[in-house]
């Protein structure tokens, strides 16, 4: 597996950010982290910008942003228009996020799940394939350019 990973956050995420690369790297992940570098207090813009930026020019497949809340780091990924980023806070919402949203992002709140969840919930998102068909017909029409 070559699947590269953009990861960033906020000074929230930080930690669960920094066990995540661990983890994500002994599944084979090449991972490329935007930031934040410590646990002082960040805006999250900084890093969710070039994290979404190098995700529309192809150089990473996917990415997971984690932040407090997840909120901030979705808004602003969204801001985007190649990126599809979803807030999930369970399983489920992260396997449909992929299968009928085609979402290329995983915003993670950090503040409301436990770090094992937020693992699962990564690995479910990596691996889950988009359904196409008739959600396909819903994603491209998403963008508004």
């Amino acid at each position: 597996m070559s699947k590269k990973i953009a990861i960033g956050g906020d000074h929230a995420g930080f930690a669960y950010k920094q066990d995540l690369i661990v983890k994500l790297k002994e599944q084979g992940y090449e991972v490329k982290d935007f930031g934040p570098y410590s646990d002082a207090s960040a805006d999250y813009p900084d890093f969710v910008h070039p994290l979404a930026e190098a995700i529309e020019k192809g150089e990473f497949e996917s990415g997971i942003l984690i932040c407090g809340s997840g909120n901030g780091v979705a808004i602003t990924a969204n801001k985007h228009q190649g990126i599809r980023a979803a807030l999930c806070w369970n399983e489920d919402l992260a396997a449909l996020s992929r299968q009928h949203n085609d979402a290329n992002v995983l915003a993670i709140p950090a503040r409301f799940i436990s770090f094992d969840l937020a693992v699962s919930m990564s690995e479910i998102f990596l691996n889950t394939a988009f359904e196409g068909g008739r959600h396909a017909t819903r994603v491209n029409k998403i963008a508004c350019s």
